[in-house]
């Protein structure tokens, strides 16, 4: 990535593929894939799949079988497809994790990448996770813990508390809701699922800048709508005072060279569907 800015212009799925995946989630998806071990002709689906990273390696891993993945938003989807892939077929289909329109026990493997924390109702989403699953089929997802666990991301909240007004931070917190790895393992296993293992997974996230951090933040996730209604210079100015705010609250060795980085920490479960009902 270098130390020159991130342009960030076209749309907030085209920003997220072009630096947030490479930046992060890319680095997140391997180790998840790794934990799932997809294996040639299985069926596998990618809950949330965004831009798709998870599916693509998947599928590269697989080399043949079939994977889906699947997202409420379409714009992410239509990202998703025209980012080329090797290996298995992929089917990118929109639809809600709360309410899967595919069949009961039609998936050998059920991932889902730092996507749980955002459903509305988690408890519904795990058991049509469940429901898709095949007998003795296997589910691995990522959620992030506590936001006290990735400086920068702390950082960042409190900054926009401080400049946008108190609660800002609301959405970059709702990101880091689950508390411990115990909250995740005791959801899947009310769930109904079985041998469930969950382990405190690091990456260390490496951003161009402070000002990058913040303005991909901003204008390439959810958090658009704290700014999209502001004029343009504007907009402009609460990015720069954001980041600035976000300078102040860093620890000089997350702001070595001039870059923006810390780590950031996710709890990782694997666990099987154990094919009786509930």
């Amino acid at each position: 990535m270098g130390n020159a800015h991130w342009q960030l212009e076209g749309s907030a799925a085209e920003l997220y593929q072009r630096y947030l995946v490479p930046a992060i989630t890319t680095k997140w998806a391997e180790h998840l894939v790794a934990r799932a071990q997809p294996r040639p002709g299985e069926a596998v689906i990618d809950i949330a799949c965004g831009t798709g990273v998870v599916a693509r390696l998947a599928a590269k891993r697989m080399a043949q079988g079939q994977v889906t993945g699947l997202d409420l938003n379409a714009g992410m989807l239509a990202v998703a497809r025209g980012v080329p892939s090797e290996g298995a077929p992929i089917n990118w289909l929109e639809g809600s994790a709360l309410d899967l329109q595919l069949q009961s026990a039609s998936f050998d493997v059920v991932l889902c990448q730092l996507g749980l924390q955002f459903f509305p109702d988690q408890a519904r989403a795990l058991s049509e996770m469940r429901r898709v699953l095949r007998d003795s089929g296997r589910v691995a997802l990522s959620v992030c813990s506590p936001i006290e666990r990735a400086p920068g991301a702390s950082a960042f909240g409190r900054a926009l508390d401080r400049v946008l007004g108190p609660s800002s931070s609301r959405i970059k917190r709702g990101e880091h809701s689950f508390t411990d790895p115990a909250h995740l393992m005791t959801l899947l296993a009310e769930s109904g699922f079985t041998a469930v293992d969950v382990e405190t997974a690091e990456q260390t996230i490496v951003f161009p800048s402070v000002l990058d951090y913040v303005r991909f933040q901003l204008l390439a996730t959810p958090m658009t709508v704290l700014v999209k209604d502001m004029p343009t210079v504007d907009r402009d100015a609460a990015i720069a005072s954001v980041a600035s705010e976000t300078t102040s609250l860093s620890t000089p060795a997350m702001l070595d060279g001039g870059r923006f980085t810390f780590p950031q920490e996710a709890y990782v479960a694997t666990a099987k569907n154990s094919g009786l009902s509930l």
